[in-house]
């Protein structure tokens, strides 16, 4: 058992009197009578990558119930273990989305844009709050990235009027993406699940072909920023690298959903990996390249602000948050 100093005691309760009286007279001090707050602080995390200012940029997040399927090859009772392994409630799934933005030093750069805008109590659609915290308009915004064409990817491109959420951003995307869910041919075979999917990209990206870009893997497509192919949560699944000076960060986009269960067991299959044995490829490669090079990462679905290390663990690996600093 630690023992404590006579000494200790004595200081610390000298101490106390002297507490006591600064207590009551610091301007807001706590109160039993101070209303709660009963709203969350903006959410926006930055850091730098060499000379580029990035900033996590909080879409929200949703929770939503366990269903039998979230995870195609593994059982409800395995998934629930897993999550009360992390820790985190048993039975539920909370997803959160974390676009980024890209201050390049030339180019104010989006990777990725939510779900768009939300009817009124809606967890989700809070981008454009949180841009506008960050003192960012959305005339501000050079270029979008989008990194596949999922609805919470790719919606917050309209806003609630179905204008150019973005209006003066010029608009990349993977040409292997595009070149999927533009085939009428594809959307004709396509399961009935998949096909209001299809109609939300032709919604998104109507009248606007002509300013949309598509880029190839492995390019530099913007300052600092490089394409790389991950293909397998969907046919153009595109991941980027940050790269100034020394610096590097890997923005996995979807090659994880939750990491709690999907770096922890990278052969689980997703119900979203449109297909699961090329997206489990993929995620083993990449977090391969991850552990080795012991690179930062940042996924679109990891707890916020979603930065950090993966180390190989096993068969699987595990996620080591960064630390946060107060300072860039």
């Amino acid at each position: 058992m630690t023992s404590i100093s006579r000494r200790f005691l004595f200081g610390a309760a000298a101490a106390l009197p002297a507490y006591g009286a600064l207590s009551t007279v610091l301007p807001g001090a706590a109160s039993a009578g101070l209303s709660p707050i009963g709203q969350q602080v903006p959410g926006l995390y930055r850091y730098k990558v060499g000379t580029m200012e990035v900033t996590a940029v909080s879409d929200g997040a949703r929770t939503s119930p366990l269903a039998d399927g979230f995870v195609k090859n593994a059982s409800l009772a395995e998934v629930n273990a897993a999550l009360k392994a992390a820790f985190l409630p048993e039975g539920q799934i909370t997803a959160q989305f974390n676009p980024l933005l890209i201050n390049t030093g030339g180019k104010l750069v989006l990777i990725d844009t939510g779900n768009g805008p939300q009817s009124g109590g809606a967890t989700v659609g809070q981008l454009m709050a949180n841009l506008a915290w960050a003192g960012v308009k959305p005339i501000d915004v050079d270029t979008v990235i989008i990194s596949h064409f999922h609805p919470d990817h790719i919606n917050g491109l309209r806003d609630d009027e179905g204008a150019l959420a973005f209006p003066n951003a010029e608009v990349l995307v993977p040409a292997a993406e595009w070149a999927y869910w533009m085939d009428e041919g594809e959307m004709s075979r396509a399961p009935e699940a998949r096909q209001a999917a299809f109609k939300n990209v032709r919604r998104v990206f109507k009248d606007i072909e002509t300013r949309v870009q598509r880029f190839d893997a492995d390019k530099e497509i913007a300052p600092g920023i490089t394409s790389v192919a991950t293909y397998g949560h969907t046919p153009g699944h595109t991941s980027f690298v940050l790269a100034s000076g020394n610096d590097k960060v890997f923005v996995q986009a979807d090659v994880t959903n939750l990491p709690a269960l999907f770096v922890t067991h990278p052969e689980w299959e997703v119900q979203y990996d449109m297909d699961p044995a090329k997206a489990i490829e993929t995620r083993r490669r990449v977090y391969d390249m991850l552990a080795a090079e012991r690179l930062l990462v940042t996924g679109y679905h990891f707890p916020f602000p979603a930065l950090g290390h993966a180390a190989k663990d096993g068969e699987g690996y595990r996620f080591v948050p960064a630390d946060w600093s107060p300072v860039l």
